[in-house]
């Protein structure tokens, strides 16, 4: 059993990272105060205040920090890139120096918008980076200072969805939320991603630790899709009418940042050092459905304060 700190806990990830984790270890969530009711201890600290990443370590004394700290907004990085500066690159490269200190074990969270989506193909650790907008810039940035303070972080590049605290925060929740209240909506059919089920997403970063892997891996689903396909599944998954899903290209759409069309990354690199093969999409799915049948939305949403 390990003692786990994840900063970021009420986010999608960093709120079913725990519910995974707390089931084989000693958890820590850090909130700055959305969690009021949660079943699993909170420190709440706003990690960019002065002094929180070493106060964070030397108050719980965690063996393993993963980290799901960011401002993932595309549009909100583009209208305040001093933000998205402090989260997705100052803010790492202080953990990444504080847990290399103290011998603790970390985890960054990047993303796979770091390309340019030219590259025919999955994209894989190798191939050369190329962010179009200012949160993929500065998750690169992020990646870079993780691993240049601490070579023996983990650095993951991922893609997920899942049932989150506002209900609104995974692409697979869009779908359903609409669907189910009878709104019509588009799906990109000219932008490709690799979707992880939340949950295996986090079931890897904690077999990658428990293996003690380091650096930089691209952690996501085995199947590349399109974006109006992944809609389509979704609704079809629910018994949800698919026909109310429009296919739409992304060269059409009002979005301020600029977007990759081609999401799509390898997972050789971890399949082989992690000996294993992440679950297919349709396992995922079904977990997700079985999740929604079973009150797993309700149950993570009533952790919030009213």
């Amino acid at each position: 059993m390990a003692r786990i700190l994840v900063t970021g806990a009420s986010g999608l990830l960093g709120l079913n990272l725990i519910e995974e984790a707390v089931r084989l270890h000693e958890v820590i969530g850090v909130d700055r105060g959305k969690l009021i009711h949660a079943p699993f201890p909170i420190l709440k600290l706003d990690m960019l205040d002065p002094g929180a990443v070493d106060s964070a370590l030397d108050s719980t004394q965690p063996d393993w920090l993963i980290n799901c700290v960011a401002l993932p907004d595309l549009d909100t990085c583009e209208n305040n890139p001093e933000l998205a500066h402090r989260l997705n690159v100052e803010l790492p490269a202080q953990m990444a120096k504080a847990c290399k200190s103290r011998g603790v074990s970390f985890v960054h969270i990047s993303t796979d918008a770091v390309f340019d989506g030219r590259k025919v193909g999955f994209y894989t650790e190798e191939d050369a980076p190329n962010p179009l907008s200012v949160y993929a810039r500065t998750k690169l940035g992020g990646e870079r200072a993780v691993l240049g303070e601490n070579s023996d972080a983990i650095v993951a590049r991922v893609n997920f969805y899942g049932w989150s605290l506002s209900g609104r925060r995974s692409l697979a929740e869009f779908f359903h939320h609409n669907l189910t209240h009878g709104k019509s909506m588009s799906g990109f059919t000219d932008v490709k991603f690799c979707p992880m089920l939340v949950n295996d997403t986090a079931r890897i970063l904690l077999k990658m630790l428990e293996k003690g892997l380091s650096g930089l891996y691209h952690v996501v689903g085995p199947q590349a899709m399109s974006k109006y396909q992944f809609g389509v599944e979704v609704a079809r998954r629910f018994g949800l009418r698919e026909s109310e899903i429009s296919p739409k290209s992304i060269n059409t759409s009002s979005l301020i940042a600029k977007r990759s069309n081609n999401l799509c990354l390898s997972i050789n690199k971890l399949c082989t050092d992690l000996d294993e093969v992440p679950p297919e999409f349709s396992t995922g799915l079904n977990e997700f459905y079985t999740q929604f049948q079973q009150g797993y939305p309700q149950k993570i949403r009533s952790y919030q304060q009213p």
